[in-house]
């Protein structure tokens, strides 16, 4: 009886339970599946409208593979919850984003059906390309799929991984999930392209309907078929005369199909399974599709926190480190017609918003493609213009090549914003702003500053753009300052000493961390650097530091190449001789919030106040 009480949900414990379900049964379990991601972002946060716009593929793709035999590979990975419910996962989906409970991307060591992990864009299909070969080499007939969004499609590994894959002979099949969206609208060549796609109604019909007739041809309709479907490029040809891109790149291309029609789409893999070769099936989804607040407003149900699911309504976030960043810049403006801000699909996100509309000549968003917004910053500054790059610290990572070869040998002016710098909760390893410190201190003549507050970054900002040379950037965290005494003030110095009686101990951080430091130090008689130029690093705050005993270095940061080796270096440079102990992160941050990541480094008031303590070293 508890069986029947179930929901077919509940009795999913692996894709092949999916074999005995009817169309109609599939069609509810598409509408659980809704409810079920709803409801538990709306207690988590998460990605939520990419989610919904994939359930029925999701449906289908289990239904239809022999997973994990084949392989599904998700681009970005955030819109894997309906496949992590169907995949044994269910009754630890309300774990969501927390810590020790299941990622929000794609996992290979939660999941064997987590194909290849993932987190940044424009992957899926360079990764597929390899697993399908390995699977071609091993002769084990095992299918590979990569689920990519339209929006991946601004980045430029997409397109080397299908250059590469369609003129292969690999069981590779690539969904395109057009839902004329990324993250915010689509832009570029790539809308267009697809656009002129979806308009092509009188070629669609013809072959949908030539499939229906001849497959219900007995005997002879079914390798009539399949002998037209290898012949389709020359009819497509006579009716257009044109191919698409991906034509054009050695794929069979299928299109656009409806992706929330579970015949149509197990059809479409049926034939794609039969060609036997690299195949791209596009179609077509709503992004948000199934909760109204979603399809209604896509771009801020992407990626949001807890909110209410009878209205839709999040709870107010207020001043941020990017709202502030946005509006110090859209201020900067008014007065100077050389600044320039670029976003890489993250308007929204990076505070940029308010920029855009007042000064839409002077605003780019370029897609997913970070490499070409450093490279084109790089050229508008050569152009006599201040462009400033908005971006991830995560997505930095992309751009190391255009800071080094395009931006820096150069030494053009290019000025980034870094946020989510630092510890980032929920999105666990993928995504974490731990690393951007290390990497460029290994850029010559870059800049980088580190504010500790609002008033800070509005400091570095202006410092960044106007008083500095080439690559010059300020980083900062997600989210709200953190708390400060009374007795701080933002000063315009590359660093500040707080002192206390009687010290001979120092410790130094830069940062949000100077929140913890101060309270942290609090009734000790240990003094606190602060440094808000981390690199190059102050020589004057090295020679303070040297007339300490001891010198205790905090960093929310990856400890090697990181800020905290370099001033470990630098005081010996200056021939201090006393004791230095560095804290800082080691190794990848699972998912977690920023609080319990603080405490699991020892980053925390507690663990800086133990740190510092003579019993800790002893």
């Amino acid at each position: 009886m508890a069986e029947e009480r179930k929901s077919l949900l509940e009795r999913i414990t692996s894709p092949r339970d999916l074999d005995a379900l009817t169309d109609e049964q599939l069609n509810t379990l598409c509408a659980e599946l809704r409810e079920k991601i709803v409801s538990t972002v709306s207690q988590t946060g998460g990605h939520l409208a990419s989610n919904l716009g994939v359930v029925e593929l999701t449906v289908a793709l289990h239904r239809f593979l022999d997973c994990p035999n084949d392989k599904i590979v998700w681009d970005v990975g955030h819109q894997c919850y309906a496949h992590k419910l169907l995949t044994g996962r269910f009754d630890r989906f309300g774990t969501l984003r927390q810590k020790d409970g299941i990622s929000g991307f794609p996992n290979p060591s939660e999941s064997p059906y987590d194909a290849f992990v993932a987190g940044h864009s424009s992957t899926a299909v360079s990764a597929a390309c390899g697993i399908a070969r390995a699977a071609t080499l091993s002769g084990n007939g095992h299918y590979t799929v990569a689920v990519l969004g339209d929006g991946a499609l601004t980045g430029g590994e997409a397109y080397e991984g299908l250059n590469n894959a369609g003129h292969s002979n690999d069981r590779l099949i690539v969904v395109l999930n057009d839902n004329r969206m990324s993250i915010g609208r689509n832009v570029g060549f790539v809308a267009r392209h697809l656009s002129n796609l979806r308009s092509r109604s009188r070629y669609v019909r013809f072959k949908r309907g030539l499939t229906k007739v001849l497959m219900h041809i007995p005997l002879i309709g079914k390798p009539i078929y399949r002998f037209l479907l290898r012949a389709k490029l020359n009819i497509k040809y006579a009716l257009y005369d044109s191919s698409t891109v991906f034509e054009d790149m050695g794929f069979y291309y299928f299109g656009p199909i409806d992706g929330h029609n579970l015949r149509d789409l197990t059809q479409a893999l049926a034939t794609a399974k039969d060609i036997g070769r690299p195949v791209l099936l596009h179609i077509e989804t709503q992004k948000g599709k199934g909760y109204l607040p979603a399809e209604q407003d896509p771009s801020r149900f992407h990626g949001l926190g807890l909110f209410d699911i009878d209205t839709g309504d999040s709870p107010t976030s207020g001043t941020s480190f990017s709202s502030v960043f946005g509006e110090e810049l859209t201020r900067l403006a008014a007065t100077d017609d050389r600044l320039f801000a670029i976003t890489a699909a993250m308007r929204d996100g990076t505070g940029l918003g308010g920029f855009e509309y007042a000064y839409p000549e002077r605003f780019a968003d370029v897609g997913i493609a970070e490499e070409h917004a450093v490279t084109f910053a790089s050229g508008l500054a050569v152009g006599g213009m201040l462009p400033v790059f908005a971006v991830y610290s995560t997505f930095l990572q992309r751009c190391y090549d255009q800071l080094l070869n395009d931006t820096a040998i150069a030494n053009n002016h290019v000025v980034l914003g870094i946020d989510r710098a630092g510890l980032v909760p929920a999105d666990g390893t993928t995504h974490q702003g731990i690393f951007d410190t290390a990497f460029l201190r290994t850029i010559p003549h870059v800049t980088l500053f580190a504010p500790s507050s609002y008033d800070d970054l509005r400091l570095c900002l202006n410092r960044a753009i106007y008083q500095t040379e080439g690559i010059a950037a300020v980083r900062y965290p997600r989210g709200v300052e953190r708390p400060l005494p009374s007795y701080f003030a933002a000063e315009d110095t590359p660093f500040t000493l707080y002192r206390s009686e009687g010290a001979t101990k120092l410790l130094v951080t830069y940062g949000t961390l100077l929140s913890e430091a101060l309270q942290a130090t609090d009734g000790l008689s240990v003094d606190v650097l602060k440094l808000t130029r981390i690199l190059p690093i102050p020589e004057d705050a090295a020679r303070l530091a040297s007339s300490y005993r001891e010198v205790y270095f905090a960093e929310e940061g990856i400890r090697t190449g990181g800020v905290g080796e370099a001033f470990g270096w630098l005081l010996r440079k200056v021939g201090y001789a006393g004791r230095y102990e560095l804290r800082a992160i080691d190794g990848f941050m699972p998912t977690c919030t920023v609080s319990e990541a603080l405490a699991m480094t020892g980053l925390n008031t507690e663990g800086l106040r133990a740190f510092i303590s003579e019993d800790a070293h002893e």
